[in-house]
């Protein structure tokens, strides 16, 4: 009976990775999912079918005695994974708000305003190297978002940008991968204690710049990146941005980097650092003029209100229905382990470690899934399929495989969807130019890793 769950899960999955010839929204068959996977384990539970088991290894079956006390255990286990699933979401929703507040004030801007080179070859490094810190502090999404826009006004051959539009989706992604606020799954990872942000960062950072600084030397090199580009001349430039615009930048950006040291300092979670952080951006929004003479009745147009308003929301629903899936197949009882009753991700990892002994190389191809299936549910499956200590090699290189392979193709990663979203890039075009690239960078900071972790610690 417990396979019921993993076939429902299975269609799930494949209805979201096929969210573009469906024309779906990939949050639609995630909340169906979710919702349906705890009908049936909450009907069969209470049927007798099915045992569950909690964070502790408590297994719950109504069959045992005391059947008030088993449901008791079934409600709080999925109260504990509606609680994880909630740390995230809370997080992700104040780190959107901040930069939506950014990009309100038109902070982004000055980074636009900054940049004054005509060299091909040094836009695409200056760009990369942006693109690259960028996402490190708000995230890959957001930073792809930002450099595809300033792209837009600085080249204006459709041509030539898709060419520095794709790689900024491997710098980007590279960048989100060793900082703990970079990218979702790395904030999974962290919320989930299965890394610190000073570990990420410290054993992350190297593998991450080679896996960036790979593709684009070779880049450099290539036909597309040579000679000059006609950047447009605007009048006035510098009037295009606030007064308001350098100091929401850095207050934001500040904010979103003091959420690691909030958690350090506090021992609290990081999901109370966003908050802090929040609560103290749009305090000062509160008493910023953004324009000369500014009437703080028409305040509307910059406040926090308008910054929550344009949050996709559909991607926070997306999350909650994918986390909260794996949850259920975490929390149902599917075999056991040297008489151990375990749950359905850790009697996959079993399996797959008997089949793939060498767990680097099973790291490696999570890495080449990500690029074909969405990389959150894959993280999500490997928190519960493995029990290895905190800052273990091993999550760090999941954070690397599952945050970098993505690059590989363009559906295969938050960034390299919406830049595919916001320039139109063909699938078969990207596979053609890029893929070889994205590769060459993902294996370089894969050995990389590996080299520094079996050979000189």
């Amino acid at each position: 009976m417990e396979v019921i769950l993993v076939f429902l899960f299975i269609i799930g999955y494949l209805l979201i990775t096929l969210e573009h010839p469906l024309k779906l929204d990939k949050s639609v068959p995630a909340l169906l999912m979710a919702s349906i996977m705890w009908a049936v384990l909450s009907i069969g539970f209470n049927l007798g079918w099915f045992s569950i088991i909690n964070e502790k290894g408590d297994v719950f079956n109504v069959a045992n005695s005391n059947i008030e006390l088993q449901k008791e255990g079934f409600l709080n286990t999925l109260t504990h994974q509606f609680s994880g699933t909630a740390e995230i979401l809370i997080f992700l929703i104040g780190a959107m708000t901040i930069v939506e507040l950014i990009d309100l004030h038109k902070g982004f801007d000055v980074i636009k305003n900054a940049i004054r080179t005509k060299s091909k070859i040094k836009l695409l490094w200056i760009l990369g190297i942006i693109g690259f810190l960028l996402s490190s502090m708000i995230d890959n999404l957001t930073a792809t978002i930002v450099l595809v826009t300033v792209l837009r006004k600085l080249i204006p051959d459709k041509e030539e940008r898709l060419w520095f539009a794709s790689l900024i989706i491997i710098a980007t992604n590279a960048g989100g991968a060793w900082s703990p606020i970079g990218d979702v799954t790395t904030t999974m990872l962290w919320i989930g204690n299965k890394v610190t942000a000073s570990g990420l960062m410290e054993y992350m950072v190297i593998p991450s710049i080679i896996c960036f600084v790979v593709p684009f030397a070779i880049a450099s090199r290539l036909k597309a990146f040579k000679g000059n580009v006609e950047i447009p001349e605007t009048d006035n430039q510098e009037q295009e941005t606030l007064l308001s615009s350098s100091k929401m930048l850095y207050l934001g950006l500040g904010a979103i980097i003091f959420v690691p040291i909030f958690k350090t300092t506090t021992h609290l979670p990081p999901y109370l650092g966003m908050i802090f952080s929040l609560g103290i951006v749009w305090l000062i929004s509160e008493f910023i003029h953004p324009e000369e003479n500014f009437d703080k009745t028409n305040n509307t147009r910059y406040s926090v209100h308008t910054a929550l308003s344009r949050i996709e929301f559909s991607s926070i629903l997306f999350f909650l229905g994918i986390l909260l899936s794996v949850g259920s197949l975490e929390t149902l009882v599917f075999g056991s382990i040297h008489n151990q009753p375990v749950h359905t991700l850790r009697f996959a990892a079993e399996s797959l470690s008997n089949s793939i002994p060498n767990m680097d190389i099973v790291v490696i191809l999570l890495g080449m899934f990500s690029s074909v299936i969405d990389n959150v549910p894959l993280v999500a499956a490997t928190m519960g399929m493995y029990t290895f200590e905190i800052d273990s090699p091993v999550w760090h290189f999941i954070a690397y495989c599952a945050g970098t392979g993505g690059s590989m193709l363009i559906i295969g990663s938050a960034a390299g969807v919406a830049a595919m979203g916001m320039e139109k890039i063909d699938f078969i075009w990207y596979l053609k130019k890029i893929t070889w690239l994205a590769f060459v960078g993902f294996m370089a900071g894969a050995l990389c890793f590996i080299g520094i972790e079996h050979f000189f610690k």
